[in-house]
């Protein structure tokens, strides 16, 4: 962790109300990202009364995301908690020229942000509660086991914990990973395409969906799968399915149902288009000894971007599990 708190603040350039702090990270780039180093960007609201608060919240996006969800830091600031976002190293406000977008060849690399981020968030506040998306709910599943008695709690949003089909599939590919990635880890994994890009039609504006985001920060196409990022995912995977040590209550939340997709439906706003739900159920209770999970129907992949009426049900299942699970501190009798 580093030793000082760095100042640096700056409004931020994405969200009105909201200001970033640079975390230069130590990792070296790869070969031919440029001369810039790695870093990452904690996100915060401009509001000095949050700093009083007792308890924080860092919430960690997926895999082709970043915050620009304000709406997602209303509830958690209505909840007495002072809401703080980290765009992960080659993401989002924290993606540099030439940067392979979204590479990582180890999850636990990602825990040099995440020790950051909580040193200057302990700073003012004395609990920290983590919150991670998809790729980033296995990330700080696997971070919040290393680090016992740091945290106050776990809330999960769809995260991925296992692998979509077949089991037999996946035990085939880890040695042909192995292999290829000790080669050419940031090689591309030919994955099959679908016709369209059904996520993106079903979440942006300009697709008729309910969500304005930046198509350069958050693409409308697929990125490419990359060899050594696909191998880090599987081990991840794997870690879980050995079961992992979280010793704060964990809160697990998907959508009531997966719906696999080539071509565009109204469907797709109403269901996880991207995960299997019934396999991240199945293996939540591998996380830790004290794991709630709940089933939001009509919820999609990000259930922060659900239609309104499964997002509020969201929001009351997480609001229901903080009130019993991380509550405020009782305060101390005279």
């Amino acid at each position: 962790m580093p030793d000082e708190v760095p100042q640096g603040w700056r409004p931020d350039t994405l969200l009105d109300g909201f200001e970033s702090l640079t975390l230069t990270l130590e990792t070296e780039s790869l070969p031919d990202e440029g001369d810039e180093p790695l870093c990452a960007t904690l996100v915060r609201r401009v509001d000095p009364r949050l700093r009083t608060a007792t308890r924080a919240v860092v919430h960690v996006h997926g895999w082709n995301d970043y915050f620009f969800h304000p709406h997602v830091a209303d509830f958690w600031e209505d909840q007495g908690f002072a809401f703080h976002a980290l765009d992960l190293r080659r993401y989002g406000r924290s993606l540099r020229p030439g940067q392979l977008r979204g590479y990582i060849a180890d999850l636990d690399d990602y825990a040099e942000e995440l020790d950051a981020a909580l040193a200057v968030v302990r700073e003012s506040h004395d609990s920290v509660l983590l919150t991670g998306h998809s790729t980033g709910g296995l990330t700080v599943s696997l971070y919040a086991s290393q680090r016992p008695g740091a945290l106050a709690g776990l809330v999960l949003n769809s995260p991925w914990l296992d692998m979509w089909g077949p089991p037999a599939v996946t035990s085939m590919l880890k040695p042909l990973l192995r292999e290829w990635s000790k080669r050419a880890p940031t090689s591309v994994f030919p994955v099959p395409e679908s016709e369209e890009n059904v996520y993106a039609r079903a979440m942006h504006a300009s697709h008729g969906g309910e969500w304005d985001y930046s198509f350069d920060l958050k693409t409308e196409a697929a990125e490419p799968i990359r060899v050594g990022w696909f191998r880090a995912i599987l081990q991840g995977h794997a870690r879980v399915a050995r079961g992992l040590d979280i010793d704060c209550p964990v809160l697990v939340t998907t959508s009531g149902r997966t719906l696999w997709l080539r071509r565009y439906s109204d469907e797709a706003r109403e269901a996880d288009i991207v995960l299997d739900v019934n396999r991240i159920n199945a293996v939540a209770w591998r996380l830790g000894p004290l794991v709630t999970t709940a089933r939001i129907e009509g919820g999609t992949h990000d259930l922060a971007l659900s239609p309104l009426d499964a997002r509020r049900r969201w929001f009351e299942a997480i609001a229901t599990w903080v009130r019993a699970y991380a509550p405020p501190p009782l305060p101390l009798e005279d």
